[in-house]
């Protein structure tokens, strides 16, 4: 079998089971592959951190076994274990009294990396993270934002390369402001890396945002579901599920479901130098797109301006929306809700060409493709 094809990490019949009877996971099977980062949610106590906290020994399993890479956790030096594993919590942990750079550096340093290689290393992370190296570099913790924290928390997790990271809430003390750039952020650094994550987190939001699948544990440390969010919104696996995911979990999956081209009116075309004449005989909605010979859309014209003489060109109108193709239904209805519109063009991605229109009524069709409900 090709290696490239064996997940990651491998939970085969994991348990943890505590001296005074306290089960916190029970006979846990959970496979994360290379490169796929899965969020561990559930209510508390339902073994989302003991479980991230098994699989680099912080807490040891009581029944199973915990494959890393090929290599059973169990029979490897914890220590160096550790090493291979970066780590980002939620209150960060950077020593106070070392800049900035020097806390990136810190396991570079533990490897014996010389103080010029681990230089250039803090240097290429901080930017890796969004923080200009020659701005923060030389700061200490206590001057910088939560925000920034845990930008450097998560520099200082990637710096020896690992092949794994544990991240344990990581963003669950922070403003929704912040953490929202936080989190786009880290989709842009985990696009760069591609590296293999687990991350708990109890904002089921973060989750669908983050996540290319979804663990479901209820209480006891029992996996109710382990699948894509789409997945888990759209079919849950148990009533634990969908009471877990809630009753609007058709408006969480607008943030997974992509705009398909199938889903996409196309109202009446016109050309910038069409006559009015020629408009009014074509158009037989309230508006028309007017597109330019390249394929670039230029604007909309309403059918209530089309009347006397002159070209569509004098008369073409500002788009109130529009989103490109690799955008999801959430984006889309967004943008209608911001500007009030009736309507939101969808064009080709990186470009102006135009695809069609998404309505409130043809971006329901589409949610109910999505899930199935639909034709």
């Amino acid at each position: 079998m090709d290696a490239s094809a064996e997940p990651m990490i491998r939970l085969e019949g994991v348990s943890k089971r505590y001296a005074d009877g306290t089960v916190a996971v029970e006979h846990l099977d959970l496979d994360v592959a290379r490169g796929e980062l899965v969020c561990l949610v559930g209510p508390s106590g339902c073994g989302k951190t003991t479980t991230m906290k098994m699989v680099n020994r912080l807490i040891e399993p009581t029944a199973g076994r915990i494959v890393l890479d090929g290599d059973d956790v169990t029979r490897v030096d914890p220590v160096e274990l550790r090493r291979r594993i970066g780590y980002v919590i939620q209150q960060v942990g950077l020593f106070p009294h070392q800049k900035v750079g020097d806390n990136v550096a810190t396991v570079p340093r533990l490897l014996g990396w010389d103080r010029a290689r681990s230089r250039a290393r803090a240097d290429e992370l901080l930017e890796l993270v969004g923080l200009d190296p020659s701005l923060y570099r030389d700061r200490y913790p206590s001057q910088l934002s939560g925000g920034q924290r845990q930008r450097v928390g998560v520099a200082r997790a990637l710096a020896a390369d690992p092949p794994v990271l544990l991240m344990d809430e990581p963003f669950s003390a922070i403003d929704p402001i912040a953490r929202d750039r936080l989190q786009q952020e880290f989709l842009r650094v985990q696009a760069a890396v591609r590296k293999t994550i687990v991350f708990v987190t109890h904002d089921l939001d973060e989750a669908v945002r983050l996540g290319d699948r979804i663990a479901v544990f209820r209480q006891g440390g029992v996996l109710e579901q382990h699948d894509t969010p789409a997945a888990v919104l759209g079919s849950p696996a148990s009533p634990f599920v969908a009471d877990f995911v809630g009753a609007d979990r058709g408006l969480r999956r607008l943030a997974v479901t992509g705009i398909d081209p199938v889903d996409l009116d196309k109202p009446p075309v016109l050309a910038p130098d069409d006559t009015l004449a020629e408009a009014r005989a074509v158009l037989d909605t309230p508006f028309g797109l007017v597109v330019e010979p390249d394929g670039r859309l230029r604007g909309y014209v309403s059918a209530d301006r089309l009347a006397g003489d002159g070209v569509v060109a004098d008369h073409v109108q500002r788009l109130p929306a529009a989103v490109s193709l690799d955008a999801t239904l959430k984006t889309a209805m967004a943008e209608m809700l911001q500007h009030d519109a009736g309507w939101v063009a969808v064009l080709e991605p990186g470009s102006d060409r135009y695809l069609g229109v998404l309505t409130p009524m043809s971006l329901h069709a589409a949610l109910r493709r999505s899930t199935g409900l639909g034709a």
